[in-house]
């Protein structure tokens, strides 16, 4: 099987060879760029499995990086994962809107670094049955065929809104997702909405799941994510 490759794009010289060193010893393949502009030139001659994005860049940064890849249709099923200093909560929000499926804050633990690759990569999804795939989580049971949760082989009783919101989360488990995204995924991008409403049907959730609720985590000034 061919190695995955993973295009690391930060400017630090240190932070790249750290992350380089973890990545080679779980066997991925290492390309390596300092700017936006050198992380563009490389994918256009060779595309990544997954790109590593710093977002405060020399030349053009992170974030005009993902918008021109989500942009294009050649690039714009890569997954990205955004490394960013703690504190930058507008930044994460707008990384994750544009398409970025989660991000690292600075400074991270190598360990937890390979992990969030690894899901990203597990996530990616290898054709359009996938999107209707059951998904078996924890306790957790959801089958989209059947729109039917099962917790311990006991059957939840859902709304539409609610089951869409639970397995868009738990299908991606690991990603982080904004509020704006979770409401894409179960109404569309026209649906008018507000930050309240989907807290709201996270709180009905959550009280529904019992004591599973608690695997749907909020991420604080972004929005939620199911954990693995």
């Amino acid at each position: 099987m061919a190695k995955k490759k993973i295009l690391i794009v930060e400017d630090d010289e240190d932070i790249m060879e750290l992350i380089s060193f973890n990545l080679e010893q779980e066997k991925y393949s290492i390309l390596k760029a300092e700017s936006g502009e050198k992380a563009l030139q490389e994918i256009s001659q060779e595309l990544p499995s997954l790109v590593l994005l710093d977002l405060m860049l020399p030349e053009i940064n992170g974030l005009d990086v993902c918008r021109r890849l989500k942009a294009d249709s050649r690039t714009q099923s890569i997954p990205v994962v955004m490394v960013t200093a703690k504190g930058d909560e507008s930044d994460i929000v707008t990384g994750l809107e544009l398409g970025a499926v989660d991000y690292i804050t600075k400074p991270f633990r190598p360990k937890e670094l390979v992990a969030r690759v690894r899901a990203a990569l597990r996530a990616v999804p290898n054709s359009k049955e996938d999107s209707l795939k059951i998904v078996r989580a924890h306790e957790i049971e959801i089958n989209p065929m059947k729109r039917e949760v099962l917790i311990k082989d006991k059957p939840i009783e859902l709304t539409f809104s609610e089951f869409q919101i639970l397995y868009t989360l738990a299908k991606q488990a690991g990603w982080v997702f904004t509020r704006y995204q979770i409401v894409n995924a179960v109404r569309g991008e026209d649906y008018p909405v507000t930050d309240r409403s989907i807290d709201v049907q996270i709180v009905g959730l959550r009280k529904k799941l019992g004591r599973a609720g608690k695997y749907i985590e909020t991420v604080r000034g972004v929005g939620y994510r199911f954990k693995e």
